[in-house]
């Protein structure tokens, strides 16, 4: 299905969500365990049928996996889709090489939890890989196979946005076209053809609705899909992210994509040291604009009483498309005090992904889920646990550290970016270069939309990647 047949879609859940923001408070005043919001259904979804798993016959979705003897030390597990298969001619980018020893510390080498006195591992937590750091200091306060290689999904748009914001003038206006559009698909914001959107608007709608259709028109002004890949891979390099490889500008599955729970908390970590990112990810509803543009079709207050009116016929005969309050997908944001940000993910290989973040007597943590659940409890109340265990286990002494910078030799970041991405992959990986990777010439040299549901007085909205 094309972005094109889904926009009409995304525009009415975009209205309905001006609802949702204005009861935020009935859902902030409920407790964690409110009924969670059915699934949403993009095209990688599983069916609505699989939210609560058969007790006889569990399905893959909601089926913690078995990762005795790190077997996803190389690779990431075996895709359930052809998404990764190489276009003909093609064929997969080598893997990242395994560091000979543990980024982090020794303390990480191993699958396992490894965890400080204080720190209780909550229950509920069915994530294959899982990090608890401090944003601040950097130090890792427990983690379970932090170096296991997973996809990553929606969680990497938050490496998009570092190298937009590093790249792009946040105030540029973007007059939007069919082919900025191409190949956007699964969850969208809900940009059209004749938009205007400043580069900041763009990134909200990246981060805080998972807006695919935000990624490739971001990359296209940026130089292109491949160009930026490139570079979301050269920026990895440079902090440090050596198992880490970038194969979709918008997470969803391609050949080679991968990452650990050390390098998105890596990479989250950087995007939180901009001032811009750090705003975004912890706004709860902006308005958004609609297309194309002229009256009517201006970002409204999200304070303002929302106005649930569709698309409307102009006297030039051209539907008119009104903006609409953009809601924040990070339900952790809404429900869970002190909660500064993150990002949510999922595709059918990637399964959950999720990334949180929260600040509590000055101590800021983030959290980040890799290959996870919706059962017991979905991914941000997860998350939740994490860091409230975290918060529990006070100044004991961190299990490692987030080290900033490229540690891979010179010779490994060349032959990663240039021999991994060149002639491999998908369209989207398949050239390193443009006007963008020249950005970081230095680090190289170093180195459909979502458904809302009604439980009560809880409402929520829930979008998916």
């Amino acid at each position: 299905m094309t972005s094109t047949r889904r926009r009409p879609v995304q525009r009415a859940a975009g209205l309905v969500t001006a609802a949702l923001v204005a009861l935020a408070p009935l859902a902030a005043a409920a407790p964690v365990t409110a009924v969670e919001p059915a699934p949403a259904v993009p095209l990688t979804e599983p069916p609505p049928a699989a939210v609560l798993p058969s007790t006889t016959s569990p399905s893959y979705f909601d089926t913690p996996r078995d990762i005795t003897g790190c077997p996803y030390r190389t690779t990431p597990p075996a895709p359930v889709d052809e998404s990764e298969v190489p276009l003909p001619g093609q064929t997969s980018p080598t893997p990242p090489p395994v560091p000979d020893t543990p980024p982090g510390g020794d303390g990480l080498a191993g699958c396992e939890v490894v965890a400080p006195d204080g720190f209780e591992v909550p229950r509920d937590v069915t994530a294959s890989a899982w990090l608890v750091s401090d944003l601040d200091t950097g130090q890792i306060v427990a983690a379970k196979d932090p170096h296991g290689r997973y996809r990553p999904a929606s969680v990497i748009k938050t490496l998009l946005a570092s190298v937009a914001l590093d790249s792009l003038d946040v105030d540029r206006v973007v007059e939007v076209t069919d082919a900025d559009l191409e190949g956007a698909e699964g969850s969208l914001v809900g940009i059209g053809p004749g938009g205007e959107y400043s580069v900041g608007r763009l990134l909200r709608g990246l981060l805080m609705a998972s807006g695919n259709d935000a990624a490739v028109v971001l990359a296209r002004q940026l130089g292109g899909i491949e160009e930026t890949c490139a570079a979301m891979n050269a920026h990895a390099v440079a902090l440090g992210a050596r198992s880490t490889h970038v194969a979709t500008v918008n997470g969803l599955d391609g050949p080679g994509m991968m990452s650990t729970a050390y390098d998105m908390s890596l990479i989250f970590r950087d995007a939180m040291a901009r001032p811009a990112f750090a705003e975004i990810v912890a706004t709860p509803s902006t308005g958004f604009p609609g297309y194309p543009a002229g009256p009517g079709t201006e970002p409204p207050d999200p304070a303002a009483v929302p106005e649930h009116t569709g698309p409307t016929m102009g006297a030039d005969g051209v539907l008119i498309n009104p903006g609409f309050v953009l809601g924040n997908d990070n339900l952790l944001l809404h429900n869970y005090p002190g909660a500064i940000g993150g990002k949510t993910g999922f595709t059918d290989d990637a399964r959950h992904t999720f990334i949180g973040a929260a600040e509590r007597d000055g101590r800021r943590l983030a959290v980040v889920l890799l290959d996870g659940t919706r059962v017991p409890s979905p991914p941000w109340q997860q998350a939740a646990a994490l860091l409230d265990a975290g918060y529990a286990a006070g100044d004991s002494d961190p299990v490692g550290v987030l080290e900033a910078g490229p540690q891979d030799s010179t010779d490994h970041a060349t032959e990663h970016l240039a021999g991994g991405l060149g002639g491999a992959g998908t369209p989207e990986t398949a050239i390193v270069g443009g006007s963008v990777l020249e950005r970081y010439s230095t680090w190289l040299a170093l180195g459909a939309a979502g458904l809302v549901v009604v439980a009560g007085a809880v409402l929520t909205l829930r979008s998916r990647n």
